[in-house]
């Protein structure tokens, strides 16, 4: 039996005055997904617990099938693990974004979506710069890095309040530094983000960005931080050999600690313009040797925290056509599959963010029995009455379930 997992980030939204009070997923052409839902099972599922942020660490924790409330510490310790990155039990590490400022406003989350190359530059540039003995600096992809406190100095640190920049974009940035609920803590962050600045604003690499009229990387901006933390590999929990295809450091740190093989795949981004139908290429491959394989795709989320809703319904289309098209295809006519479909989270064109809104998912493949439902959509899932309140419990229905 073969067990594929297809995540389209952010895909859910909400009715958009725009669309004749549609989503996205209402609007775009996802025949694929379409025919899941028409044939397989339609379901809704919370991938967010109660009082926990709807974050992607979160999120993803529950969809591989992990109680977020047991494991989770921090999203900094996931994206660690991909790096390679050696974890004493009190060190803390943070999410590192390359960001733009413009006065006291934080212009863009990620520097116009820089490129790994240019930020691994400016990165090795702040790690000689404010990094340290107990404070280093590493780089990851595009906007996306990471910053590690050892032991001790960071032992304060971990219960900071510390604000997502992609939750924040537009907004004083002296009005969402670091904080520290009660007490003191945070001036050593504060400090490092300032002094960011100052060494970034003039290198050569911001002055040519400006030119070409890009968002420059002029400030770096820490959140997410958490300590080591450990789970049970997936194939002790369930007893599959597997694999996870991602762009994102999150993902594939979140796969390595669950035991399961990260495959690179050369077009993957993170952004719109990844190799989808490489992705799913890779997935299929994968299946001649692993009994589980997990894809993840970003692009709709990111056209969510951009607010660009043209590009959210294009990313939506492709990831159905490219990706759920692809290996729907290609394993149709074999009987021992089954598909899970599905966003982490949803990421409305109108916040810019994510949210806890409970997410539509389909299943389609062996054992499963159609339940004739007419689309795949967050009002079409609403009719179903298959609902997982805690979200982890959906990949061992997913699973083990046996409906014939």
């Amino acid at each position: 039996m073969k067990y594929i997992v297809l995540v389209g980030d952010g895909m859910a939204d909400y009715p958009i005055k725009e669309l004749d009070d549609r989503t996205p997923l209402e609007v775009a052409r996802t025949p694929n997904m379409d025919f899941i839902a028409k044939h397989g099972r339609l379901g809704r599922i919370k991938t967010i617990p109660p009082k926990m942020a709807p974050a992607s660490d979160v999120a993803n924790i529950s969809v591989f099938g992990y109680d977020p409330l047991k494991y989770y510490t921090g999203r900094g310790p996931l994206e660690a693990a991909n790096l390679g990155i050696e974890l004493e039990e009190d060190d803390v590490v943070f999410r590192c974004n390359l960001i733009t400022a413009s006065g006291d406003t934080l212009v863009d989350y990620s520097a116009g979506h820089i490129s790994s190359k240019e930020a691994a530059i400016l990165i090795k540039f702040i790690n000689q710069n404010l990094g340290s003995e107990l404070i280093k600096f590493y780089p990851g992809v595009s906007y996306r890095h990471l910053m590690l406190i050892k032991s001790a100095q960071g032992e304060g640190l971990k219960n900071l309040e510390c604000k997502p920049p992609h939750d924040i974009t537009g907004q004083s940035i002296s009005k969402n530094l670091p904080k520290v609920p009660k007490g003191k803590g945070a001036e050593i962050l504060i400090k490092l983000m300032q002094d960011s600045r100052k060494i970034l604003e003039n290198h050569e690499i911001n002055l040519v960005r400006i030119d070409l009229k890009e968002n420059p990387a002029n400030m770096i901006w820490l959140w997410g931080q958490g300590k080591k933390l450990s789970m049970p590999k997936f194939t002790e929990k369930y007893g599959l050999s597997g694999s996870v295809i991602s762009a994102v450091d999150l993902i594939k740190g979140l796969g390595k600690i669950l035991g399961l093989d990260v495959i690179k795949v050369a077009g993957a981004t993170g952004y719109y313009d990844t190799d989808y139908e490489g992705k799913a290429k890779a997935a299929l491959k994968s299946l001649e040797k692993k009994d589980f394989v997990f894809v993840h795709v970003e692009a709709p989320d990111e056209a969510g925290h951009n607010g660009d809703l043209r590009e959210k319904i294009t990313a939506i289309e492709r990831f159905d056509q490219l990706v759920v098209g692809t290996i729907l295809n290609a394993l149709k006519r074999k009987k021992n599959f089954r598909i899970l479909v599905l966003p982490d989270h949803a990421t409305p064109i109108s916040v810019k963010t994510h949210t806890s809104d409970i997410v539509p998912f389909g299943i389609f493949g062996k054992g499963i029995l159609g339940r004739g439902f007419l689309n795949y959509s967050e009002k079409e899932g609403e009719k179903s009455d298959l609902y997982f309140e805690k979200g982890y419990e959906l990949m061992e229905y997913f699973i083990k379930v046996r409906e014939e």
